[in-house]
């Protein structure tokens, strides 16, 4: 198609997309089976099924279920010869454990329990799967039923812990996660541990006999979340037994070395300071001192590039080589996701895949001489690729997207450098329109990251790509605050956010109302979550934007203490230990309600009425007070959307939340 046929972004390509999940390639290398997300645009529904593709790639991937249902979660036997997935194909809400062939056929049911699956695995013999399983109370069963027979709904909530919500998933059942065993033949269940606490992310030891799990045993879990420690549980029964590791901060994603001696996991160094690196560990399994391989190279391993077409893919945990040398993860730096490769005993790095762009996924085959991993960019939706170790030729196996995006006209993104408010080096992008011409003078979007803890960069972001179509320069950076850029940047604003973060994100304005193609009577600004938060403040601190967006947002840290899901603990990611009530000083001059009666700024509050991480009435606070105040200001409430509306809600609303912004944004800086 010429450039002249082609068609800009428009907020309905949302229905186009296609996205690529947990790939997990074959213990032979041969295959590839993943999960392909659609939308039903005539049902607003979101459907997923298993895709199995050729390693080698010469003949295409090819659909391996079918359904309007969603297949997830994909995992090889160790034989290659069976596929255990999730699938709520039984029941609209309850996802059970399927089995199928892997040469084809029909899938069989091998589990059928009340409550929910998170991670499963099989054993190395291939007789048993292992999950985190939550049951439903069986008691509570019966009283859902009796209130829905009656048409009542329910009639109280009875609330124990602080930990009783989630976004996205609402109210949680007062049941813990506990660890099961599923016979792989018969489906018969075995609950290995019991009671409280929550046992989590099971591994089976390479001998098949332990199976090694997180949980958190502190006589008060809900106010140490952080004290997770790694247990080991006899496969076939009996009691846990802590591993006597002297590492005392929270761990996620362990892993079992080849010979069992040794344990790998993701954690922090010390407890608190959420915005500390996220390092690589490794400790002996019979108990010992914990190593930090990564602690020497001021990285965060993990998953922290962000983009609006996630494809929901667990973070793999640290991955062995056969001969237990070698350590692969993912780590986040300067706006790319690379696969690095650790060396366990000296610690020294290399990487092994550092295009600029995102590794969002990988898995290796039982021989590692082939690994499937899920890539993409900021002009690319992430797609599944092959790598040969032997010789590092990568070839792509899917194309998904590719002839909806090869329709859209695109302006071209530049990344620089520049020099921060304190001489700190900054990394910012600027997409321009695709008719761009040098010699106009255009309105500008700065666009302000969630987290704080997270980066912009090679993640693709529709939504900048559809405000460029509009007429608009999208500029975006990482200020002080940010991951990828190492520890002493992103704990820059503890327990004073707004202050080095503004201060970046000014001169990064400022730089861009220097560029002759950008109106500086024109500039507009929005941002979610903690980019909410960063609006809300900007208005509140400067006239200079002549419209603003703030979504999902926070706007005063005195009431949204304890109001999260996150309760109390949000605390620490803003960075102190001291509660509001002996701070009330400290919390509100973080607050940007607090100044908003300076803010002349015409405002646009976007809010879900189910966002269980920042609450509306966060949003409410800044509404009403700019319209007590005579300001130009609406709010737009999405009913039954959480915190993440914006990646993952129901597309018709993520289209009217897209033209809610241009709207406003062409009323102030076009009209």
């Amino acid at each position: 198609m010429s450039t002249a046929e082609k068609r800009p972004f428009t907020a309905a390509d949302l229905y186009n997309l296609q996205l690529a999940a947990d790939p997990q390639i074959s213990p032979d290398g041969r295959h590839v089976i993943f999960s392909l997300s659609r939308i039903d645009r005539k049902t607003e529904k979101k459907h997923a099924n298993l895709w199995l593709a050729a390693a080698d790639g010469r003949t295409p991937p090819r659909q391996f279920t079918y359904g309007d249902q969603t297949d997830s979660h994909p995992c090889w036997s160790p034989d290659g010869r069976t596929i255990a997935f999730l699938s709520n194909r039984k029941e609209e809400k309850q996802a059970q454990i399927y089995l199928i062939p892997a040469d084809g056929g029909e899938a069989r049911l091998l589990t059928d329990v009340k409550g929910e699956f998170a991670h499963f695995a099989w054993s190395p013999d291939g007789r048993t799967l292992v999950a985190q399983f939550r049951k439903k109370d069986p008691e509570a069963i019966e009283r859902e039923e009796d209130e829905q027979k009656k048409e009542l709904g329910i009639v109280a909530r009875h609330i124990t812990t602080l930990n009783y919500k989630f976004d996205g998933a609402g109210y949680l059942p007062q049941e813990k996660w506990h660890i099961w065993t599923f016979d792989a033949e018969t489906g018969a269940g075995t609950q290995l541990t019991d009671g409280d606490c929550h046992e989590t992310e099971p591994r089976w030891s390479p001998d098949g006999r332990t199976i090694l799990c997180l949980s958190n045993r502190h006589p008060d879990p809900d106010l140490h979340p952080d004290a997770i420690d790694l247990y080991l549980i006899p496969a076939a029964g009996g009691e846990m037994e802590k591993v006597a590791t002297d590492h005392n901060a929270r761990k996620y994603n362990p892993s079992f070395a080849p010979d069992g001696r040794q344990i790998a996991f993701l954690g922090a160094a010390r407890r608190g300071d959420w915005y500390q690196n996220a390092s690589l560990f490794v400790t002996p399994t019979a108990g010992g001192a914990a190593r930090n391989l990564s602690a020497a190279y001021d990285l965060t391993i993990g998953d922290y590039t962000l983009s609006d077409t996630p494809s929901g893919t667990p973070l793999p945990s640290p991955t062995w080589s056969a001969d237990g040398r070698t350590l692969y993860v993912i780590a986040s730096r300067h706006g790319r996701q690379s696969l690095l490769a650790f060396d366990t005993a000296d610690g020294s790095v290399r990487a092994v895949i550092d295009a600029p762009g995102a590794v969002r996924s990988f898995h290796f085959s039982a021989d590692q001489t082939r690994l499937a991993y899920l890539w993409g960019d900021a002009e690319t939706i992430a797609q599944l690729y092959v790598r040969q170790i032997d010789d590092g030729t990568n070839h792509a196996l899917t194309r998904f997207n590719e002839d909806w995006l090869a329709e859209k006209e695109r302006g071209r993104i530049e990344e620089l450098w520049f020099p921060g408010a304190d001489g700190n080096d900054l990394q910012g992008w600027i997409l321009r329109p695709p008719d761009f011409d040098p010699a106009q003078k255009y309105p500008s979007i700065l666009e302000i990251h969630g987290g704080p803890y997270a980066q912009y960069g090679q993640g693709f972001m529709h939504e900048f790509h559809y405000l460029a179509a509009q007429g608009y320069v999208v500029y975006f950076t990482n200020p002080r605050g940010s991951q990828g850029y190492g520890e002493e940047f992103a704990g820059a604003i503890a327990n004073q956010w707004g202050t080095v973060d503004y201060a970046d994100l000014m001169v990064w304005a400022d730089y861009m109302a220097q560029q002759p193609y950008i109106d500086p009577k024109r500039m507009g600004v929005t941002g979610g979550s903690y980019g909410g938060y960063m609006t809300a403040l900007i208005i509140g601190k400067t006239n200079r934007f002549k419209a603003a967006v703030a979504q999902r947002l926070v706007s005063n840290l005195i009431s949204f203490y304890g109001s999260s899901d996150m309760n109390w603990t949000l605390q620490m990611l803003v960075g102190t230990d001291t509660q509001p009530w002996n701070d009330l000083e400290g919390y509100w001059q973080q607050s940007p309600i607090s100044l908003i009666g300076n803010a002349r700024t015409p405002t646009l509050i976007i809010h879900s009425e189910k966002d269980y991480r920042c609450d509306r009435e966060q949003g409410e606070q800044v509404f009403v007070a700019l319209r007590k105040q005579g300001i130009d200001t609406e709010m737009v409430l999405f009913p039954d959307e959480s915190h993440g509306l914006s990646r993952n809600g129901r597309t018709d609303r993520r289209i009217q939340r897209l033209e809610h912004m241009t709207r406003w944004f062409n009323k102030y800086l076009k009209a």
